[in-house]
């Protein structure tokens, strides 16, 4: 006779909202929250509303076989990053869940994961949808920016520094490890993928100092290009100013240490540039906040991102993620 527990019911789409997701407010701009068609939000005087939206697909964004609070945690984290690269203040998230099926264990650990991190930032969990079909999550983020004082893209100009926060490629190779099996090699490189930290302090310290801002989601290079044609200048990256990170080193060559950083995407470390009369003031927001700040380049006038290692020019390959051009 078996003593395994009997299956738990089968939970319909309000009853997951009803026992996962709805909670008491702690935010006053909640006018109305999650349970009704939409959500109601007050404006707060002269400041702007920041909103962003990012989905998350099993076995494109996360292994199949991820904990299902890490994948809560991040699906929330990414979409923090965006708000972080504008300077912006996060506030108030909706949910998007396709669901294979209501499983109570995975939805307790989602659950978990996505409030372990909202509760960090004080982020409200408004409205959402369910629905069942393939394992898709979709979180969208709203926040808050003062006035006319946010970050952008396209502010960089010939003359100001490339700045990089943090140790960008520990996530890809952290990535790595998982595909390999060897998780257990560096917990910290498996960690970096698994709950990336984002760096919204760090934004609101830009506000004000950086010309130039974005974070580093597809590639260190990729996103380097990116924000060069949006500013319309040219920039010339120095590969052995990169910031080195020990845990890589001490399980992969200096050549895939390279290409993890320029190419590997998953870090949600910010890029940005700063003029050179204001290069003084980013060693105190370093220290304040405990995050390393690597001046890797310099932005040039013209089109393209030259790579250069040790005072010579080299190819970089095109680098980075394209969801439409990866194989």
């Amino acid at each position: 006779m078996s003593t395994a527990d009997p299956p738990k019911p089968a939970l319909g789409e309000f009853d997951i909202i009803a026992r996962y997701f709805t909670r008491a407010q702690s935010r006053p701009e909640v006018l109305l929250g999650i349970g009704d068609d939409a959500a109601v939000l007050a404006t707060r005087g002269q400041q702007r509303l920041v909103v962003a939206m990012d989905t998350l697909v099993s076995g494109v964004h996360f292994l199949p076989d991820a904990e299902p609070a890490d994948i809560g945690y991040r699906a929330l984290a990414v979409n923090l990053s965006d708000i972080a690269a504008m300077g912006g203040e996060a506030a108030w998230m909706t949910l998007s869940l396709s669901l294979p099926s209501s499983d109570a264990t995975w939805l307790d650990g989602f659950a978990s994961g996505l409030f372990d991190l909202a509760d960090q930032h004080n982020v409200a969990l408004v409205g959402g949808d369910t629905v069942r079909g393939p394992l898709v999550i979709t979180v969208q983020i709203a926040g808050w920016v003062d006035g006319e004082d946010w970050l952008r893209r396209d502010g960089a100009a010939p003359g100001d520094r490339i700045y990089v926060s943090g140790l960008p490629g520990e996530a890809a190779a952290g990535l790595q490890l998982l595909k390999q099996q060897r998780g257990g090699d560096s917990k910290h490189l498996v960690q970096r993928f698994l709950r990336p930290t984002p760096r919204l302090a760090l934004g609101g310290g830009l506000r004000g100092v950086a010309s130039a801002a974005m974070d580093v989601s597809d590639g260190l290079l990729t996103d380097l290009r990116k924000l060069c044609a949006a500013s319309d200048v040219g920039a010339s990256l120095k590969l052995d100013a990169l910031p080195p990170s020990t845990s890589m080193q001490a399980l992969f060559t200096s050549q895939q240490c390279i290409e993890f950083t320029l190419s590997g995407g998953d870090d949600y470390e910010l890029l940005f540039t700063v003029a050179p009369e204001r290069v003084s003031t980013l060693a105190a927001l370093s220290a304040a906040l405990a995050v390393p700040l690597t001046c890797i380049g310099e932005i040039t006038a013209g089109q393209g991102v030259r790579c250069e290692l040790q005072g010579s020019e080299v190819d970089a390959g095109s680098g980075g993620y394209d969801h439409f051009k990866a194989g």
